[in-house]
């Protein structure tokens, strides 16, 4: 059976580039904070920095949608890497802000390209929710490590970048498991016939909202540090810890959405879950010692990735090329690139307090779009060898929202295929036929 350890190298290989794609998001507290105490930046300034950075990788997201399988994951993989190796350790060993934001500019592009990648084949995987949770868990588990051990390795904005950079390094030789670029061009034909854009209305939706729910919780994110060592009282070795315990209560969370799989469906928890987040978010910004910060920071981190997973694998299944998949990723990360300049600005005009009661309305806001595309768009249509037992995803027969509102009926069945016509005897038979069916003469 060679082929299944094929297919394990590579969801491997995926789940390695999704977390080095994912690992300048889940980090960017410690970078903007570093970035602002080791080059004497105020925090709107390494805030700007910070969403340079996110806004750099949403921008290869867009323009990399359609064309990996064109350039080939390994190429594109492998630049994205290169892209991130030299972005962020250019900017690790100088001092120069000019030269800091040019490689963080180029490293935060890599970031983009690696995810755009992983995003694209994880959406071709039969259980593309069961891999982007695995994806999930591998990068908060390795943020986790990294929150408990850059504390420890001296001040400067050096530290974060160069995580960043041997992150980079290491996924670079499980990139070999990936497509390379001539079996992605056998796929363009593939590509090209899948046919335009499916579910434009339900993945717009999701695009428009999920942009909206990743603004709000990075614009708290981005700021998180300051919140624990300003008003809350702490220092950075308790906040490092307390990001580590939130991320390892990420980790459950992943691994109770893993166990759970498709049982709950995605509307539950997206719809209860973001409304869950939007008051961890209020009790975080309105935080004034250890436990009311500890309380929601972990509290909040336990929720986020279950969500995410389920609005990432909504996303995958709403068409099996990847397109919507690295589309809606990329909206994600535009809203994750706003953050840091919103969470500044407000709360430099409304105090921490007032940034966490606006962006818990956004979110209670948000909840609602995207609980109704969880309802009604469900997913890809049935192919061969995506029925599963009960307990496994996906089930035999998925809903499809389509672009008409009048189409709103599941879609049952394998896609509709052309049927060869076949010969039929003529009409009106000649000798030939008629001397044939009479039996032989002796």
């Amino acid at each position: 059976m060679p082929s299944r350890p094929r297919a394990r190298g590579a969801l491997a290989a995926l789940v390695a580039l999704f977390t080095a794609g994912y690992l300048a998001p889940y980090l960017l507290p410690t970078v903007v904070g570093r970035l602002a105490a080791g080059l004497g930046l105020d925090p709107s300034q390494a805030g700007l920095i910070g969403s340079a950075l996110l806004l750099a990788s949403a921008s290869a997201g867009f323009t990399l949608a359609a064309r990996v399988h064109r350039t080939g994951p390994r190429r594109a993989a492998r630049l994205g890497l290169l892209a991130m190796a030299l972005g962020y350790g250019s900017a690790a060993a100088t001092g120069t802000l000019p030269l800091v934001v040019a490689g963080v500019v180029l490293g935060g592009f890599g970031s983009g390209t690696a995810t755009a990648v992983a995003a694209s084949g994880i959406a071709g995987r039969p259980d593309p929710q069961r891999a982007s949770t695995l994806g999930l868990l591998s990068v908060s588990a390795a943020a986790g490590a990294l929150y408990l051990t850059l504390p420890r390795l001296g001040g400067g904005h050096a530290p974060p970048l160069l995580a960043l950079a041997c992150a980079a390094l290491l996924v670079w030789p499980v990139t070999s498991r990936l497509p390379d670029g001539t079996r992605a061009r056998r796929d363009v034909t593939a590509a090209r016939a899948a046919g335009p854009l499916p579910h434009r209305r339900a993945g717009a939706a999701l695009a428009a909202g999920l942009l909206c729910w990743s603004l709000a919780q990075n614009a708290l994110w981005g700021v998180s540090g300051r919140i624990g060592t300003v008003q809350a009282g702490l220092s950075e070795v308790a906040v490092g810890a307390v990001f580590a315990l939130a991320l390892g209560a990420g980790l459950a969370g992943v691994t109770a959405a893993g166990a759970l799989g498709p049982r709950l469906g995605r509307a539950v928890p997206i719809g209860a879950g973001t409304a869950m987040i939007a008051v961890c978010v209020l009790l975080s910004a309105t935080a004034r010692g250890l436990a009311s910060f500890a309380t929601g920071e972990i509290l909040w981190n336990a929720l986020y990735p279950v969500v995410l997973s389920c609005l990432l694998g909504l996303a995958a299944s709403l068409d099996p090329r990847g397109r919507w998949a690295v589309l809606v990723g990329s909206a994600s990360s535009l809203g994750t690139a706003c953050g840091p300049v919103t969470g500044s600005v407000l709360s430099e005009t409304a105090g921490y307090p007032g940034m966490g009661a606006t962006l818990a309305a956004l979110l209670l806001l948000v909840a609602a779009p995207l609980t109704a595309v969880a309802r009604h768009a469900s997913g890809r249509p049935l192919v061969p060898g995506s029925i599963r037992r009960r307990g496994g995803a996906p089930a035999a027969v998925l809903a499809a929202t389509t672009a008409t509102p009048t189409a709103l009926l599941p879609q049952v069945g394998a896609p509709e295929q052309q049927i060869a016509p076949l010969p039929t005897a003529p009409r009106h038979p000649t000798p030939a036929t008629y001397h044939l069916a009479h039996p032989p003469t002796p």
